[in-house]
This record gives structure tokens, C-alpha cells and sequence, in this order.
């Protein structure tokens, strides 16, 4: 095999999460900073039109990388690609888009599959012979070397950020029917429930400055955040942790945390339906106690240490390889 590994990625040049434009980066900082540094890696980016002719990849590249397996973010019409004589790798969608995109596996001639999802999750969505790896990605690291010290921030509130589903009998209503597992009453039921407290500051998705590049911002502002998603874990969990907040993580059974590989009361503060409450307010009634600042060290060292971007890249690159005869 030759030194560095040559990678083709195939995205729509209308991809807004590919921009460094989006109000979520994390995207942008892994698939475009993170694969370009990697030295292993000879990374060319095709931005596309509605139809690209993959033909023109044979034997210049090593392997094709596609943003998604879906239309959302992609080219309608790869031609060629199932004639292409490469592996090629590719990022699920949503899972709302899951049903849909399992029509494009053998369509677009998908070796494998990566995503921070747990395996489990992924084979609960796709067909069981599909070939999965969980590649934990979009810590950049570089964005959380210099945040407020642990002591200086608010400590009489607690910070709940990010999407939440909205009020109303109606909502709820056009929610359910539209999907009835993937609607953010039950995807965040529990980060729903959150909201609802006197001791949780709310921060929505768009409503502020902190977009971008600019999150870590926001997160240092506090001592203490809340990561909820009741199905599966997601970026939130390890860039609120990065940020050297004491984090308090939705982790059961039925999202499958644990594989993120923080530990309870060491590096974050597991919550559930049944004790969210009394593990809030065991922090707002001792918010100086010493254990909460070792607590989020300690999270912040996990996440900086073993959940960043050129981590993941070098995962990545290894998957690759395992394609490549």
C-alpha cells in the first residue's frame, strides 16, 4: 500500500454543515480540518453539483469518503458509483432518514460505515450485515485550551442548552405524526423535563451569540451543563465535558453511554429519569464542595485526551485501511 492513503469526499457544494459557515461547526472542524491533517491521508474535498460522475475517481484514489447516505448534503446522481472498483465509506444520515437510505446502499456501493453512535444503535436502524464503526468525532481541541477556570463561573444555575421540543397540544400533536419515535419529545423527553426547572438556564439552539466556533463560550460561562438524548449520546456530551464543566449525562441502558467511556462521579455525573432532581440539587445546595471542580477535571481530561477530532481522523484512516485489498 502506498505511504498516504488517497480519500475522495464527495459532498453537495451547497452542504451548509461544510461551509465553517453553520451554527454547528463540529461537522466542518472534523470532515474538512480534522481529515486534512492527518498526514497519513491525501485528502481531496469534491464539492459537487446535483450530479458528479464518479468514473473519473478509478485509479486515483485509495478510497471514496461520502458526507452522508442520503440526498441531504449529497449530489442527486453519482454516476458511476457502483462500477467504481474502491471502498467506499460513508457517514449514515439522521436517523429519521434511516428507512430511506438503506434503498442507497447497494445504489451508491457502500462498503462501511462510521458515526459516534453506539453499534448497537446503528444496527437497530440498519441491516445487521452492514459493516459499522463507532468513531467518537467533533471534539476540536484546539477551541477548549483556554477556558475560565472552574472557580470564577456561575454556580447557582445549571446550563441546559441546545434543541427541546416546544409547547402546546398541537405541536406535540404535528410532532407524533410526523414521526413517531424520532420527534423531540421523545429523542430529548428527558433534556425536556430538564427545562422545566428553576435551577436550569436555558440557552436554545440559535437564540445567542455563541454559534459557529464560538460554543465554548457559552459552556464557560458555567460550572455545571446538562447532556441529555434519550436514544443515543451525541457531541454535546464530550464538548460540555471539554470545556471543564461538571457535566450531568443522560446515561441508561436505552441510550448506551457508557461506550463514551466516562465514569459516574469521576469524570461525570450520570442522570436519569428518576434522579435528575436530587442530582441537581445535590450540587446547587454545595456548589463550592471541592469533589464537583476534581469531577469535571477529570471530564475535561477524558474528552481533550481520547474524544477529539485528529483521534477520530486516525480512527478513520485505520477503517479505511481494513477496505483497502
Amino acid at each position: 500500500m502506498k505511504e498516504k492513503i488517497k480519500v475522495a469526499y464527495i459532498y453537495h457544494k451547497n452542504n451548509i454543515f461544510l461551509t465553517g459557515k453553520h451554527f454547528d461547526n463540529t461537522y466542518y472542524n472534523f470532515f474538512i480540518n480534522a481529515l486534512e491533517r492527518n498526514k497519513n491521508l491525501e485528502f481531496c474535498k469534491i464539492p459537487t453539483n446535483d450530479v458528479y460522475d464518479c468514473s473519473k475517481l478509478n485509479g486515483k484514489f485509495d478510497a471514496i469518503l461520502l458526507w452522508e447516505n442520503s440526498p441531504f448534503g449529497m449530489p442527486n446522481e453519482l454516476i458511476g458509483i457502483k462500477d467504481v472498483k474502491i471502498p467506499i465509506i460513508c457517514k449514515p444520515g439522521d436517523p429519521v432518514r434511516a428507512k430511506k437510505s438503506i434503498e442507497l446502499h447497494e445504489k451508491w456501493n457502500i462498503s462501511g460505515y462510521f458515526h459516534f453512535f453506539h453499534e448497537d444503535f446503528f444496527h437497530e436502524l440498519y441491516p445487521e450485515h452492514f459493516k459499522f464503526k463507532t468513531i467518537i468525532f467533533g471534539l476540536e481541541t484546539s477551541l477548549y485550551e483556554n477556558v475560565k477556570p472552574f472557580k470564577e463561573r456561575k454556580k447557582d444555575k445549571i446550563l441546559l442548552s441546545g434543541a427541546i421540543a416546544k409547547n402546546g397540544c398541537a405541536s406535540k400533536l404535528i410532532s407524533y405524526y410526523r414521526s413517531r419515535k424520532w420527534n423531540a419529545y421523545k429523542f430529548y423527553h428527558l433534556r425536556n423535563l430538564c427545562y422545566e426547572l428553576d435551577v436550569v438556564d436555558y440557552t436554545s439552539t440559535l437564540n445567542h451569540e455563541y454559534v459557529n466556533d464560538k460554543y465554548p463560550g457559552l459552556l464557560e460561562k458555567y460550572a455545571a451543563v446538562i447532556a441529555a438524548a434519550s436514544y443515543t449520546t451525541a457531541i454535546k456530551y464530550w464538548e460540555n465535558a471539554a470545556a471543564g464543566c461538571l457535566t450531568f449525562m443522560e446515561i441508561t441502558k436505552k441510550n448506551r453511554g457508557r461506550h463514551i467511556g466516562f465514569e459516574d462521579g469521576t469524570s461525570a455525573i450520570f442522570i436519569n429519569e428518576r434522579n435528575y432532581k436530587e442530582k441537581f440539587q445535590e450540587f446547587i445546595e454545595d456548589p463550592n464542595n471541592p469533589k464537583w471542580e476534581k469531577i469535571a477535571n477529570e471530564g475535561r481530561q477524558h474528552a481533550l485526551k481520547n474524544l477529539n477530532n485528529d483521534k477520530a481522523a486516525k480512527s478513520l484512516e485505520l477503517y479505511i485501511k481494513d477496505f483497502i485489498k
